[in-house]
C-alpha cells in the first residue's frame, strides 16, 4: 500500500488507480483516509505533470481527462495541496495544455478551492 502513489504517478496506470479506489473504500470512516487521500492527490498531480511532459501533442486525451476529473474529486475532498506539485502542474498544464477545455476548467475549479480565505495556499 505504501507503494502504490509512487505507482500512480506513471502514465497509464488505470489498473493500480483502480486498487487505489477499492483501498480508500476500505478506509472509509477512518482516521487514514484523509492522508490516504493526499497521497492520492500529490500522485495525480505528479502523474498529470508526467503526461503533460511525456506527450506534449495531447495524445493521450483520454486518460488525461481521467486524471483530471480524479484530480477535481480529490481537490473537492481535501482542499490542500503540497505547493511544488502545485506549481509545477500549474506551471506544466499551462505550458502544454493551454488550450484543453477539461484542464482549464479544473484548473479554475482547484484555484477557486485551494484560494478562497482559509486557504493554507
Amino acid at each position: 500500500m505504501d507503494q502504490l502513489p509512487a505507482a500512480l504517478e506513471r502514465a497509464g496506470n488505470e489498473q493500480s488507480w483502480a486498487v487505489a479506489d477499492a483501498i480508500s473504500r476500505v478506509l472509509e470512516n477512518s482516521e487514514e483516509l484523509h492522508s490516504w487521500r493526499r497521497h492520492l492527490l500529490s500522485a495525480c498531480m505528479k502523474g498529470l505533470v508526467a503526461v503533460y511532459s511525456s506527450s506534449k501533442d495531447e495524445s493521450k486525451q483520454e486518460e488525461e481527462r481521467s486524471m483530471l476529473l480524479r484530480l477535481e474529486e480529490l481537490l473537492c475532498v481535501v482542499e490542500e495541496v503540497d505547493p511544488d506539485d502545485w506549481c509545477s502542474l500549474v506551471k506544466t498544464g499551462l505550458k502544454y495544455r493551454y488550450r484543453d477545455e477539461t484542464f482549464l476548467k479544473v484548473l479554475n475549479v482547484a484555484i477557486q478551492l485551494l484560494y478562497k480565505e482559509e486557504s493554507s495556499l
